[in-house]
């Protein structure tokens, strides 16, 4: 069994904005400087992210034009339809990530700190598959997140226990 928890990479042939304007294009909607704004704060670097986060970084990027709230909304749903994006939905935030290309991976979520960690396991891939193969099922995909406490919330969790016997 293979214990390297690591992702890979997925080769595409268009960029995140070109996918997205040949999306909005399939369905008749414009691609406004708004949307190209978005689209480059999102896919400028590979974090987990909600609309409000969003929007605090838009707000900090010197630009001309100003993004609303409303279209960030809509835009980010359009990212999800588009398949861009992923959304999750964590103590009721709704939190987003890459999808496109990125390969399938899974979460463990710390439910004290909400920090995100990523990891591929080739151990739940065969999970899936032999649980799909059992009920004559055919898997396309998974989304798995293990919740919990993570290693630094933990340490913190076991301090103030010993302190409290003091």
């Amino acid at each position: 069994m293979s214990h390297d928890f690591s992702l890979g990479t997925v080769d595409v042939s268009l960029t995140p904005l070109q996918r997205f304007e040949e999306f909005l294009q399939s369905r008749g909607k414009r691609v406004t400087q708004q949307r190209r704004i978005i689209v480059d704060r999102v896919f400028s670097h590979h974090e987990h992210f909600d609309a409000d986060q969003l929007l605090e970084q838009l707000k900090s990027q010197v630009s001309d034009q100003s993004v609303s709230r409303p279209t960030v909304y809509r835009t980010l749903s359009e990212l999800v339809d588009a398949g861009l994006l992923r959304k999750m939905v964590l103590n009721d935030r709704s939190v987003y990530e890459h999808d496109y290309g990125y390969p399938q991976h899974d979460h463990l979520h710390c439910e004290k700190c909400d920090k995100l960690i990523e990891f591929s396991s080739d151990e739940v891939k065969e999970i899936r598959e032999a649980v799909a193969r059992k009920h004559h099922f055919r898997a396309v995909g998974h989304r798995l997140i293990i919740y919990g406490l993570c290693a630094d919330c933990s340490r913190t969790k076991r301090a103030a226990r010993r302190l409290d016997l003091i």
